[in-house]
């Protein structure tokens, strides 16, 4: 999954310039965006909201689903939360990644390899993003 994901990231990333405000930062270094062509307006709302977001689990399942539909090589009409990407989606592992960096993407959390290939529906996605804001938070409640 690795080596898939890094042809992946090494074809479709490309370079643009950010504001330093916008990386909260100081320095001019490009911030790196990544480009799938086969996503419709995948993460149109993120950022939009000025990070309040609702956080709600069934917030988190709507978003992972809509974000699933918005996927050009899926049929909307299929998409539920328990519709297998593989079997019921027909998505190939190349589709998968792509996937799964707009998980990455919208929702701000690093999705392991390891775990990502555990992630077969929707609700997989949706209880995984859930799982990691509440160790996230636990996490920084105890520093």
């Amino acid at each position: 999954m690795q080596a898939v994901r890094n042809l992946v990231l090494r074809h479709l990333r490309l370079g643009c310039h950010r504001s330093a405000a916008a990386r909260g930062g100081g320095g001019a270094r490009p911030a790196v965006y990544w480009f799938a062509p086969h996503l419709r307006e995948m993460s149109a709302s993120a950022g939009q909201e000025g990070g309040t977001r609702d956080c709600s689990e069934a917030a988190i399942r709507a978003r992972v689903v809509e974000l699933v539909k918005k996927f050009d090589k899926i049929d909307a009409d299929k998409v539920t939360e328990t519709a297998d990407f593989q079997r019921d989606l027909s998505l190939d592992s190349l589709d998968l990644v792509e996937l799964v960096m707009a998980f990455e993407q919208e929702f701000s959390v690093e999705i392991p390899d390891d775990k990502a290939d555990k992630l077969s529906c929707c609700a997989d996605v949706a209880k995984y993003i859930i799982a990691e804001s509440q160790s996230n938070k636990s996490n920084a409640g105890s520093s």
